[in-house]
């Protein structure tokens, strides 16, 4: 910082700015647990700044937490923000240590010292850090591609400790943290993340020759949030051109719209669709990352059912100018909603962990003509705990004869829900569990009310 006669101070960089002006107006986090009977009410006040809704936002999902009513204010120079929160049951919170954590995570999200849009690196990406290597990939999605990909990654001597895998619309994105099988750590040799790059490029790149994997090295660590990422990675691929649609589910396709208000030089969107879990992320994260601000909002979820209304401008200060523009926000909203929704079966293991677990496990899927739409791995402490989203290889509904194959072929206790029970000796097999569930229906939420003071 310097000092410009007779002008005060000045800055050597926004940034300098941006921290100064944070510390001068530190975030007033409010959680009140007393004013309404079936919410706990979070009110954030504080200095506005572009992508700090996501932010707050981002840390309510973390913490497994539902947000069933929302309302947002931010022109001028500050934002208000107030949201009626439950947990994943529809219930009010009680746990004292998380509605400390609430407070505590959104006052560091926002502090002097965050940084709410980290920047965005290329689709695919091969990045180490002390631990571990971060592996970000996209391309043509098809049948047995995960196990292709982890089956890449074990002969390479990788051991998957976290992943997730997403598809829609025919492509394919996945953020894995692998590390040495032998050392645990990071692969920090750079002979060996080249051939990590060509093989991974080589199998993404499938028959599509145009829209094959795109593939980067980086000494760097990505510190954006895994399913952010994965959004801006689908986005950036294209996966909301020429929307593919099932007649069956043209009924539950979400309706996005856009209008201008010009009196106020806004443009308005509005969703309606059903509800489902980190919905508002989804779609805040998507408007965010088409460089929107969203100067108001009204959000209500009610008997399974989404509504949401934003208050919008592009971040120059201009509403949507162009039908084209407006298809594209409709477009690439309606993609963000329908990236996390599937049909079929899901399947949760819990198991202890080993070398191969992943490689493993979907070798049996694929040998069974099971597609994995989409995958949650994680590793803690010794165990495994995975979830897959599953169907047949053309789309259809897993049947039991299938189930039996796996469950004869993966050896351990399998729980059946939605399904015929197994026989009594294959109840006794293992204590490891394995447990298919049909497809998860998110149960109604309660309509709460708005505190506001």
């Amino acid at each position: 910082m310097s000092i410009d006669e007779g002008y005060g101070p000045t800055w050597d960089s926004d940034d300098e700015y941006d921290n100064f002006i944070r510390k001068m107006n530190p975030p007033s986090i409010v959680v009140d647990n007393d004013s309404c009977n079936d919410a706990t009410i979070v009110r954030v006040d504080s200095a506005n700044e572009y992508g700090i809704l996501l932010e707050v936002i981002q840390v309510l999902i973390d913490l497994n937490l539902v947000i069933s009513k929302a309302y947002i204010t931010s022109d001028g120079g500050w934002f208000m923000d107030v949201f009626n929160i439950t947990d994943k049951e529809g219930k009010k919170l009680k746990d004292k240590a998380t509605l400390a954590q609430i407070e505590d995570y959104i006052r560091k999200s926002l502090g002097a010292d965050s940084r709410y849009l980290p920047a965005r690196r290329r689709s695919v990406d091969v990045a180490a850090s002390a631990n571990h290597n971060v592996i970000e990939l996209t391309g043509t999605d098809r049948p047995g591609l995960l196990s292709e990909v982890s089956a890449v990654l074990a002969n390479l001597k990788c051991n998957v400790v976290s992943a997730e895998i997403w598809t829609h619309n025919t492509r394919a994105a996945a953020v894995m943290q692998v590390t040495d099988q032998d050392t645990g750590l990071a692969v920090t040799d750079t002979e060996r993340l080249e051939r990590i790059k060509e093989r991974l490029s080589y199998l993404l790149r499938g028959g599509n020759l145009s829209r094959g994997a795109a593939m980067a090295v980086s000494s760097g660590t990505s510190t954006t949030h895994t399913e952010r990422r994965l959004h801006q990675m689908m986005l950036d691929d294209g996966d909301c051109e020429q929307l593919q649609r099932h007649a069956s589910n043209q009924s539950q396709r979400p309706n996005v719209t856009v209008r201008n208000w010009n009196d106020k030089d806004y443009s308005v969107v509005t969703i309606r669709c059903k509800d489902r879990p980190k919905l508002l992320f989804d779609t805040v994260c998507t408007l965010t990352d088409l460089h929107y601000v969203v100067f108001h909002a009204n959000i209500d979820a009610n008997d399974n059912q989404a509504y949401q209304e934003f208050y919008v401008r592009h971040v120059n200060g201009s509403p949507m100018n162009t039908e084209a523009e407006r298809l594209r926000v409709v477009q690439c909203l309606e993609a963000a909603i329908e990236r996390r929704v599937w049909e079929g079966m899901k399947l949760e293991l819990c198991t202890n962990d080993k070398v191969g677990l992943l490689s493993e496990v979907t070798r049996i899927f694929r040998e069974n003509s099971l597609t994995v739409t989409r995958a949650e791995v994680s590793t803690r402490g010794r165990t495994a705990v995975n979830t897959f989203y599953v169907c047949g290889s053309a789309g259809e509904a897993v049947d039991q004869k299938t189930i039996d194959s796996i469950r004869q072929e993966i050896g351990h206790n399998i729980q059946v829900k939605g399904q015929p029970e197994p026989s009594e000796p294959q109840k006794k097999e293992s204590p490891t569990w394995f447990l298919f569930a049909n497809l998860f229906r998110p149960r109604s939420l309660y309509s709460l009310g708005m505190f506001m003071r």
